[in-house]
């Protein structure tokens, strides 16, 4: 055996969600039975780009969760801030401003959101927990969008 060669260290099993996010995600769950909502989403998964260049500006980065109604379309993609995110507001701002800019609805808490807290940005009937509020945040027009991603792809380079 090499003496330069490195050795591999065993592999372990890897809790998939924090706490913090178990947590969300029973609540979004509660407020939208009749959703799906999936965990670690790849930006990769929600955006699609012509150009190679710009698929590297989003490649590796995930959304924490994403709400699909039962056409499986794309509702709302809901970010949360950890401790370790508070050193990356910036990118988590750039990262909003991507999915915004693709015309998704970004929801980003500061800590773990209350159910009410969902209800209320999710749920356009509060007795009624299968309609979800599909007025976007995101309804700028295509040239503000353009303009808006211009800005921040500028700050990224």
């Amino acid at each position: 055996m090499h003496q330069n060669q490195r050795q591999d260290s065993p592999l372990k099993r890897r809790g998939i969600l924090t706490i913090s996010e178990q947590i969300t995600l029973m609540r979004l769950q509660a407020v939208l039975p009749r959703h799906t909502v999936l965990a670690h989403v790849s930006f990769d998964a929600l955006l699609t780009t012509k150009y190679a260049h710009t698929r590297r500006k989003y490649q590796g980065l995930m959304a924490d969760f994403v709400v699909l109604d039962q056409q499986y379309q794309v509702l709302a993609v809901i970010e949360i801030a950890d401790e370790s995110s508070i050193n990356r507001l910036n990118q988590k701002y750039y990262q909003d401003s991507l999915l915004e800019l693709a015309g998704y609805k970004v929801l980003r808490y500061g800590s773990i959101p209350t159910e009410h807290e969902l209800r209320e940005d999710l749920v356009s009937d509060p007795y009624e927990s299968n309609t979800i509020m599909t007025t976007s945040s995101t309804s700028l027009p295509q040239t503000e969008r353009m303009m808006k991603y211009s800005m921040f792809a500028a700050k990224s380079s």
